[in-house]
């Protein structure tokens, strides 16, 4: 048998979520997942090798460059300057986008310490899931590199399934490990 993808498991996510509400929906209405945003702060390192490495890091889990965000204004307290690095962001879209969920779910959750599911009060009204990595080496291309210089990153998972429960409904179809409310 077959092992199905993410991307396989569209269709049928829409045809059991289709069963469940007992309506007849057009096709056009099913739910996709649009893109994933990934994005991953330096604010604390001042070093510039630290925030290349961050970077580097961040191309090497999601395959492809991430952009360098600067700061739109000057916060005193922050001691940050507008235009200082603050963070990456990769988004990403197509063929990268389904490999970089693949692992996330199947083997980058399942390596986190004590993973007991994912939050399912992470959605938000209009379609978004969010999940937050604390130790980027949970992927497998960091997991051999230098454990001092671990970051976090956050994960934004944009979908077309309109509302909260919908939108909880469809990745919990697609296999992602949402705990039951």
């Amino acid at each position: 048998m077959k092992h199905l993808t993410l991307k396989d498991k569209q269709a049928a996510a829409f045809e059991a979520m289709q069963k469940s509400s007992g309506k007849k929906l057009n096709v056009m209405q099913a739910p996709k997942i649009t893109k994933v945003i990934i994005t991953s702060g330096v604010g604390s390192f001042k070093d510039k090798k630290k925030i290349e490495l961050v970077g580097d890091r961040l191309l090497k889990i999601t395959g492809q460059k991430p952009v360098l965000r600067g700061a739109k204004k000057s916060i005193a307290a922050f001691k940050s300057r507008e235009g200082d690095p603050m963070g990456y962001q990769v988004t990403l879209r197509g063929e990268k986008m389904w490999s970089f969920l693949e692992k996330l779910v199947h083997i980058a959750l399942p390596r986190t310490k004590d993973f007991r599911g994912l939050s399912p009060a992470a959605v938000d009204g209009m379609g978004g899931y969010t999940v937050g990595v604390r130790e980027n080496t949970i992927f497998p291309e960091t997991s051999e590199e230098e454990l001092k210089d671990v970051f976090g990153l956050g994960v934004n998972i944009v979908t077309t399934a309109g509302g909260k429960d919908s939108t909880r409904e469809f990745l919990m179809h697609l296999g992602f490990p949402i705990k039951k409310a």
